[in-house]
C-alpha cells in the first residue's frame, strides 16, 4: 500500500499526535551539569567563551547544586581550578583543594545530587598535559599511580562517581585497584572511553586554564577519523572494569554513539562539549540562530543516537525549557 491510502503526515497534524507517537524524549533527567570548582569564597568568575558559565568558589557551587535539584538534573561534574600547579599535578589529589572540598560541601548539604568528579593531570600540571613529562613525551604508565590517588582523594571527598578523563592506557584498571583496595568497591567508574583529540574543546581549555604548554595531545586523545578503534577502547575499558562509558565530543560524533551503543550495553554518556555550547551562543548572540530550539535539537539528536546521559552546558536552560514545555 502507498500514496494516497498511506499518508505519513496524518500523525504529524497537530501537536497532541506528534507528541503521542515520538519516539525519543528528552529529559531533565537525563543531564549532568558541568562546574568549575575553585578556591576562595564568593567566587564567580565569567568564561568569556563561555557565557553563562563561570569559575566558582564552593559557597557558589552549593547554590547550583540547589538549582540542580530544583529543576530534576540529577547530577553534576567537577573540574578544578587548582591554587598551585606543578609538573606532577600533585593538587589533583590534594585534600584540601577546590574539588574535594566542592564534593564534601554538596554530598554533606544535597546527598541525593550525585556529585560526578573528572579524574585528570592536566588542569593541575604546569605544562597542561594529562600526565608525567619524561624526556618532552607525555609516560602512560607512570601516570597511572597519580589518576588513581585523584580517583581515591575524590572518593574519600564522598563523590558518587569517578570520571577518568586521560585516556592513558591501563587507567580505568588502575583507579578500579586503588578504590577496591581502600573499601570504595562500591564507587563506580564511569570511563571517558572514547575521547577524540578535538578542535571543540578551546572555550573549556580557557575556563579550566589547561591549554599544553608544548606539543598536543594527539598522541593519546584519539583521531578523529576513527569509529572502530573507539570499539577498541570501549573493550579495553570493559575488560577493566569500567561501569560506564562516554563519547566526547559528542555532535560531531553521533555516529560513534551509535556505535558503541549497539556495542555494549552499559550505560552511556555523552559529552556535549565547550566548543559545541560557544557556536550556539555565539550564533543566538547574533539573532542568527534560535538558540532553544537548536539546543534542544542538538541534546535531543544525542540522546536519538543512543546516548542514556548528556554532560551539557545548557543542562539547567535545556530543562527549565522543558518544563515550560510539559
Amino acid at each position: 500500500m502507498s500514496f494516497p491510502v498511506v499518508r505519513a503526515r496524518r500523525l504529524r497534524k497537530t501537536a497532541a499526535l506528534r507528541s503521542f507517537v515520538r519516539e525519543t524524549e528528552l529529559l531533565p533527567r537525563d543531564f549532568v551539569y558541568p562546574l568549575f570548582a575553585t578556591n576562595g569564597k564568593q567566587v564567580k568568575i565569567p568564561i568569556a567563551s563561555m557565557p553563562g558559565v563561570y569559575q566558582l568558589s564552593v559557597d557558589n557551587i552549593l547554590r547550583e547544586g540547589e538549582e540542580c535539584l530544583k529543576l530534576g538534573i540529577p547530577a553534576v561534574i567537577l573540574f578544578g581550578i587548582p591554587a598551585y600547579k606543578d609538573e606532577k599535578g600533585s593538587s589533583a589529589f590534594d585534600p584540601s583543594e577546590a574539588v574535594q572540598q566542592a564534593v564534601s560541601a554538596l554530598k554533606r548539604q544535597f546527598p541525593e545530587l550525585l556529585v560526578i568528579t573528572d579524574v585528570c593531570l592536566c588542569e593541575y600540571t604546569s605544562h597542561g598535559h594529562c600526565g608525567l613529562i619524561e624526556a618532552g613525551e607525555v609516560e602512560n604508565d607512570l601516570t597511572l599511580s597519580l589518576l588513581a590517588q585523584t580517583a581515591l582523594s575524590h572518593a574519600r571527598a564522598g563523590a558518587d562517581i569517578v570520571a577518568p578523563s586521560d585516556m592513558m592506557d591501563g587507567r580505568v584498571a588502575a583507579i578500579r585497584s586503588a578504590l577496591d583496595e581502600h573499601g570504595f568497591a562500591q564507587t563506580p567508574i564511569m570511563s571517558y572511553a572514547v575521547k577524540y583529540a578535538s578542535a571543540f574543546y578551546g572555550p573549556f581549555r580557557d575556563a579550566a586554564g589547561s591549554v599544553p604548554q608544548f606539543g598536543d595531545r594527539r598522541s593519546y586523545q584519539m583521531d578523529p577519523a576513527n569509529c572502530r578503534e573507539a570499539l577498541k577502547e570501549v573493550a579495553l575499558d570493559l575488560a577493566e572494569g569500567a561501569d560506564m562509558l562516554m563519547v566526547k565530543p559528542a555532535l560531531s560524533y553521533l555516529d560513534v554513539i551509535r556505535a558503541v551503543k549497539e556495542a555494549t550495553n552499559l550505560p552511556l554518556a555523552a559529552y556535549n562539549v565547550s566548543g559545541e555550547y560557544a557556536m550556539v551562543k555565539a550564533a543566538a548572540a547574533n539573532g542568527w540562530l534560535d538558540e532553544k530550539r537548536v539546543a534542544l535539537e542538538m541534546l535531543l539528536s544525542m540522546k536519538r543516537a543512543g546516548a542514556d546521559i548528556i554532560l551539557t552546558y545548557f543542562a539547567k536552560d535545556a530543562a527549565a525549557w522543558l518544563k515550560e514545555e510539559s
